[in-house]
């Protein structure tokens, strides 16, 4: 997922700063990575809680219904280079804690909730809100890509 939401995100230096419609939500490039990230901390501190047999700390982030002054910036080279690091370090801390985790853990996960497999395979869902962004690089032809959501 998160190789999948890096690719895209190499596009999004290009972005016209028009936040960009996906149901009843909006959505761009800082957004997207927000909201990737928050996902996988939200879950990954879920997943720690219970480890330790700790009561889940509820988030109380505006999540996707929201979009702040912030998410409205320009995308740039350098916050492409910031996603790319926390991104893939957040990635990273998943694959090391899910190694650490026997099948039987994974698949019948201390605490109440999803398991923790489950809980793995439901943060590949995050790629959605890099999908709302979509793919917004130069077409072989030279042109922009179209932006997700129109008909050029």
């Amino acid at each position: 997922m998160v190789d999948h939401v890096l690719a895209l995100a190499e596009t999004w230096t290009a972005w016209d700063g028009r936040p960009v419609p996906a149901g009843d939500r909006l959505y761009t490039p800082h957004k997207a990575i927000r909201r990737v990230a928050d996902h996988m901390v939200d879950h990954l501190a879920e997943m720690e809680a219970r480890l330790v047999g700790e009561e889940t700390q509820p988030d109380h982030w505006h999540a996707s219904a929201t979009t702040t002054e912030a998410d409205l910036a320009p995308f740039t080279a350098a916050d492409l280079d910031e996603a790319h690091s926390r991104l893939t370090r957040l990635a990273r801390i998943w694959a090391n804690r899910l190694d650490t985790l026997t099948p039987d853990e994974l698949d019948r996960s201390a605490g109440t909730g999803w398991t923790f497999r489950q809980l793995a395979f439901h943060l590949a869902e995050s790629a959605y809100y890099a999908d709302s962004v979509g793919d917004l690089g130069p077409r072989r032809d030279g042109h922009v890509s179209a932006r997700p959501g129109s008909h050029a």
